[in-house]
């Protein structure tokens, strides 16, 4: 029940966008995948959010993730989703090491005859989500309406955490070569994250960050986010799905129901801290089954 109530959610809304010969024509388009593969990290993987898969555990992947809620709308003949929390671009073709076992090379799971692959991955690599959560709450204390944190990873007027999406946006341009090598017919799409902190206002109480740091969190999103399809323009045989821009409103200090991302609090059997809630992934799925239905 839970992920035909979460399936509803994501493709209510693109209904209601679409006249009924239109959407059948979409319906008939989008039925026809075969086989979908899901790669990605955390914010495809769902922490928390029930119910978790056992394949491995470790991974965190909950079997009500955007994969799981898109392949449902879609209807998909056969679906892999291989996401696991913690992975970054390396880990498409290397073996991720997580509690309890071992996941496999995320790219394994791709075949001949797969003809959908979405890939939500980058926030990893530099462990540039893990160094923003872990150093700039701690920062707030000392300069709360301030931004502690900005001038705290900007050196000789650089900003070390954009100076480093250089070298993701490289990794994820060989992470889609790859891809398309082991599945040359698929139709890529490249997710991009969605929003974390609100365009406007405050709620330290959830997003712990300094009043001033609010601004540049947003813009290191952005800049991950142009890194991720800056790869997709260089690639020039995917297609660049934005969340970031449709989840405004759902940001981590949007009320109860309309946030899409937790904050500071991890909520067992709802989702771990800063990642995405059930809605957030029944939002993502929406997203992306809209651009597919064009």
């Amino acid at each position: 029940m839970r992920i035909t109530r979460l399936v509803f959610v994501a493709v209510a809304a693109v209904t209601a966008l679409t006249t009924v010969s239109g959407a059948a024509n979409a319906t008939a388009r989008l039925d026809s995948y075969r086989h979908y593969v899901a790669l990605g990290d955390s914010y495809t993987a769902g922490p928390l959010i029930p119910t978790q898969r056992l394949d491995p555990l470790g991974c965190a992947r909950s079997s009500s993730d955007y994969p799981s809620i898109l392949a449902a709308a879609l209807r998909v003949g056969s679906y892999t989703d291989i996401s696991c929390s913690g992975a970054d671009t390396s880990n498409m073709t290397g073996a991720q090491s997580v509690p309890l076992g071992v996941n496999a090379p995320q790219f394994s799971a791709l075949r001949l005859d797969t003809d959908l692959v979405t890939l939500g991955i980058g926030g990893n690599d530099s462990s540039v989500f893990a160094t923003l959560v872990g150093v700039c709450p701690a920062l707030r204390a000392n300069d709360p309406s301030g931004n502690p944190c900005e001038r705290h990873f900007s050196v000789g007027g650089t900003d070390s955490i954009k100076a480093a999406l250089k070298n993701t946006q490289k990794s994820i341009e060989t992470v889609l070569a790859g891809i398309h090598a082991r599945s040359p017919q698929a139709k890529v799409l490249a997710i991009g994250y969605p929003r974390i902190a609100p365009a406007s206002g405050y709620c330290p109480s959830v997003l712990p960050f300094a009043d001033g740091d609010y601004a540049w969190l947003s813009s290191v999103e952005e800049a991950l986010n142009t890194a991720i399809e800056n790869a997709v323009e260089a690639d020039g045989n995917a297609s660049y799905v934005d969340t970031f821009t449709p989840s405004t409103g759902h940001d981590a200090c949007a009320p109860d129901g309309a946030a899409w991302i937790n904050g500071q609090d991890t909520l067992l059997f709802t989702a771990a801290a800063y990642h995405p809630l059930p809605e957030g992934m029944a939002g993502l799925a929406g997203i992306i089954y809209r651009q597919l239905a064009g």
